[in-house]
């Protein structure tokens, strides 16, 4: 049988420069249970495209992330994804003999330096294949240039990811040292050196505010705001209060009654909003009427206005969800008492359930923005009021008041979901417990328990 013809498998190589490592795995996979000489034929070029990739993942490793943008948004040093495997395959056709040397651990590290270096000067020497011209013109020349640096740094960064971890933690006198020479290592590779090789080290990090840690314990400037603000690093505290204005801004235009839709993206950015504030307060003194002072004292009055009305707007709708009724007591006496004939799976209901997640949500946020008093006193209210609502609702189950005996358990079964998202578990649990038994002959009850 015929195997693969050349237009194949040039279709199937510009397949797999498109896959990600995960899609790649998979497809390896699907096609090594297939039969047929072609199916085997695909099978060793999705096995080499593999192996290339291992191979690219040691030598350019500290760059790889830098190749797709933060998935947080904070602005950071960033390269076009289809630029890598140009990169690579310029690379390492320079160094075609060492490739298989990264395989083996002992050699590893000292060809994957050599084929950094190879990397950089593929760059400089063949910028049109690695960064073709019509490929983000407006940041290529720029972007070439700080690729070919960041490339040259590619053996200090190797070493200095291992102590990353350290280095955000409490490192020792003994391990500053260590994160102070290689910045100045890099700067004397070039000016921009130190800068660079930051961008590097944040880039390998899932939260962009840690990097002011390397930052200040890097330079010494740790609690000198005013050194910083003036220094080559600023940007890193820049784009960080740049991205809480950004979230913030976008919290504090979100308006329920266009939809709730948005609440979970709400409850993410002021979480994390109260993260990069909290590693700024720790990290540097701000100054009240220094600039970053005054957008953080901002940040901080605009999410906690927001969030208190979407507290308010949280108990209205638990009122509105479950709502209260009139309820002919004698002849000349009524009273309040949960309205069974609501429903229970309704957009009021709905709406509740998203508002209340969000007010759990942002219970460790709440103290960094100055409203975990206010929340504290919503939820310590909301959680009588439905713990009342469901024990009102279950005896006039029991006694057999209900119109409709489903829909009410329902609506108690609601009510005690509220009561999770409030993180009142015991709450619920003895609400879930009585509505289990609800409506059944006391007798049987007695017995069930």
């Amino acid at each position: 049988m015929a195997g693969l013809s050349v237009a194949h498998m040039a279709a199937v190589a510009q397949l797999v420069e498109n896959c990600s490592d995960t899609l790649l795995a998979r497809l390896a996979d699907m096609v090594s249970a297939l039969p047929g000489t072609k199916a085997a034929e695909i099978a060793a070029l999705l096995s080499q495209a593999s192996l290339d990739r291992a191979r690219r993942a040691v030598a350019l490793g500290p760059l790889l992330p830098m190749f797709r943008a933060r998935a947080d948004g904070v602005e950071a040093m960033t390269f076009p994804a289809s630029v890598l495997p140009r990169l690579w395959k310029a690379a390492s056709g320079r160094e075609p003999h060492l490739l298989a040397l990264l395989d083996e651990e002992a050699e590893a590290a000292v060809v994957a330096d050599r084929l950094g270096l190879a990397a950089a000067a593929a760059v400089r020497d063949q910028a049109e294949i690695v960064w073709p011209v019509d490929l983000a013109r407006d940041r290529r020349a720029a972007g070439l240039e700080d690729l070919a640096g960041c490339l040259d740094l590619i053996h200090l960064a190797r070493r200095g990811l291992v102590s990353l971890p350290t280095w955000i933690s409490r490192p020792d006198a003994d391990q500053i040292a260590e994160l102070r020479l290689m910045l100045r290592d890099a700067a004397t590779i070039s000016p921009e050196g130190a800068c660079r090789i930051v961008e590097i080290m944040q880039a390998h990090l899932a939260d962009p505010s840690q990097i002011l840690r390397v930052v200040t314990q890097g330079s010494g400037t740790a609690g000198r705001e005013s050194f910083l603000s003036g220094s080559e690093m600023a940007c890193f505290v820049d784009r960080l209060i740049a991205g809480v204005n950004r979230k913030t801004q976008a919290v504090a235009d979100f308006r329920p009654e266009r939809g709730l839709s948005g609440v979970d993206r709400i409850s993410v950015d002021v979480t994390w909003c109260a993260g990069v504030l909290s590693e700024l307060d720790i990290t540097l003194a701000l100054q009240p009427d220094s600039a970053w002072g005054r957008s953080v004292r901002e940040a901080r009055v605009r999410v906690a206005g927001q969030l208190v009305n979407l507290l308010k707007t949280a108990e209205k709708s638990v009122h509105t969800a479950l709502p209260m009724t009139r309820m002919q007591v004698s002849a000349r006496t009524t009273r309040l008492a949960p309205d069974l004939e609501a429903s229970p799976d309704g957009e009021a209901m709905m709406a509740a359930d998203a508002l209340l997640r969000l007010v759990a949500a942002v219970r460790g946020a709440a103290a960094v923005f100055g409203f975990e008093s206010d929340r504290k006193k919503l939820v310590q209210r909301l959680v009588e009021q439905l713990s009342v609502y469901a024990d009102e609702a279950l005896d006039l189950v029991n006694s057999g008041a209900a119109p409709d005996e489903a829909r009410a358990l329902r609506l108690i079964e609601r009510s005690a979901e509220l009561l999770v998202h409030l993180d009142a578990g015991d709450h619920a649990r003895t609400v879930r417990r009585r509505a289990a038994v609800a409506g059944v002959p006391m007798d049987v009850a007695a017995t069930a328990a």
